[in-house]
């Protein structure tokens, strides 16, 4: 996008990517040209977005309780195992969190007159503001990840039934407001499907939501009807491990919520609720989808742990201890994972012989990691080969390099020509969780 001086419609590798809309990827370009085309410039907006929304839960927190309650969600959804992941991983998912936290927070403002009296507020800003920041908020999420972003607008449509005299119209301006919101995604969304034809709307929400809800994709989910009701459970199982350590804290929690519970409660587990509830029922899953609850969940804890002296202070000692041994983790753990990651490996060995003019074909591993890691020295797209291809692609004119299994580089190139330089590691794809033993090939001219 960047080369091409397109920021409308999202492409990776010279390729359209349909998949999501396009926030994360201009917050990318932004670090890109701040911190030059490597890893950490596309994961660094990733960190930005959760350290964001980590102050947005310790200003709601504050607001809804005490500072103490909102510096504990903070360091709550800071310090659970799904945050650690994905607060550093190249994906859409902590942009859509930090949204979607934003417009539940601002819902929550703009519910203040119905819920009880007692509260302690710090001072009252206008509800305009509260309005503005909602709808702006739904937007951004959309733009973030698609029409999950919305799931606050379900939260406030569900708070009829523990708000009985509750006027949404009133309250919420919903025509203006979903008027707005509409208006924002459509400065992007218009252009975007003008200028594929609608194939963006056709793809992106036809394949990549809807059939994404009513079939497996990518392996993700049971592919039979048998295996999706077993499947049913799966979020309330992994959530004790994605949010761990605080997941040992839920049995408390939801026993203190049996005693007694109030609005604000309830409007905190409603909101949650929705999201897993969402997810449950789509058929394609990943342990992370439901990580837009995890700020929701870390805030309804923190409000029912900070008044708790003795569980409070055991809960300052869980995120001494967790924050200690993931910083350890991200200091020495993945620094030493990253001798296991294939790509990264041959880049360090093969960075010397790599030119800017060089083209990059791959056979049967065409992982976009290659892509990260290579385009800092060679801006040749990366090619998918197949394995009767791969001759010919090297034997075209100019600088080439091709990565392949090792065992297809002996078979396809037993006599290559004394001046290519040869560079082979072995290692793990971790996103499909199996080894593998590749060789790279270089071809100066």
């Amino acid at each position: 996008m960047r080369e091409r001086e397109d920021y409308v419609v999202p492409f990776f590798n010279n390729s359209v990517r349909f998949d999501k809309p396009p926030l994360t990827y201009w917050c990318q370009l932004a670090s890109y040209r701040i911190f030059g085309e490597n890893d950490f410039a596309a994961r660094f907006p990733t960190a930005v977005a959760a350290a964001a929304a980590a102050l947005v839960l310790l200003a709601w927190g504050s607001r809804i309780g005490a500072e103490r309650v909102g510096w504990l969600a903070a360091i709550i959804f800071t310090l659970c195992l799904q945050t650690f992941i994905h607060g550093k991983a190249a994906v859409a998912d902590m942009w859509l969190v930090l949204f979607v936290t934003a417009a539940h927070w601002a819902g929550y403002e703009l519910l203040r007159p119905a819920f009880s009296r007692g509260d302690s507020t710090g001072g009252e800003r206008p509800a305009t503001a509260w309005w503005w920041l909602f709808y702006a908020a739904l937007a951004l999420a959309f733009l973030a990840k698609g029409p999950i972003g919305w799931t606050p607008l379900l939260t406030v449509a569900a708070s009829k039934f523990f708000l009985p005299n509750l006027r949404l119209h009133r309250q919420f301006g919903l025509a203006a407001g979903v008027a707005f919101t509409l208006a924002l995604v459509g400065l992007w969304g218009i252009p975007a499907l003008l200028r594929t034809n609608g194939e963006f709307f056709r793809v992106g929400i036809g394949h990549h939501v809807v059939e994404r809800s009513i079939a497996t994709m990518e392996g993700h989910g049971g592919n039979s009807l048998g295996m999706y009701v077993l499947t049913l459970p799966l979020y309330f199982l992994t959530l004790f491990l994605s949010f761990f350590p605080w997941s040992l804290q839920l049995p408390w929690l939801a026993r203190q919520l049996r005693k007694g519970r109030d609005a604000r409660d309830l409007y905190l587990l409603t909101g949650s609720a929705i999201v897993f509830l969402i997810f449950t029922l789509v058929k394609t899953k990943l342990p992370h989808y439901t990580l837009p609850a995890f700020p929701l969940l870390a805030l309804l804890l923190a409000r029912h742990l900070a008044p708790v002296t003795a569980r409070a202070n055991r809960a300052y000692r869980t995120a001494f201890i967790t924050g200690t041994v993931l910083l350890a983790i991200a200091l020495f753990a993945f620094p030493l994972a990253k001798r296991l990651v294939p790509s990264a490996q041959l880049l360090e060995q093969a960075s010397a012989d790599l030119r800017p003019e060089m083209q990059i074909g791959a056979v049967e591993y065409v992982e976009p990691s290659i892509v990260w890691y290579f385009r800092g020295r060679a801006k040749g797209w990366l090619t998918s080969l197949p394995p009767k291809n791969a001759r010919s692609f090297m034997a075209e004119p100019g600088a080439r390099c091709l990565i392949l299994p090792t065992s297809l580089a002996a078979s396809i190139f037993p006599d290559r020509p004394r001046e290519w330089r040869r560079y082979a590691t072995r290692g793990w794809n971790i996103v499909k969780g199996r080894r593998v033993d590749l060789t790279l090939l270089i071809k100066s001219a």
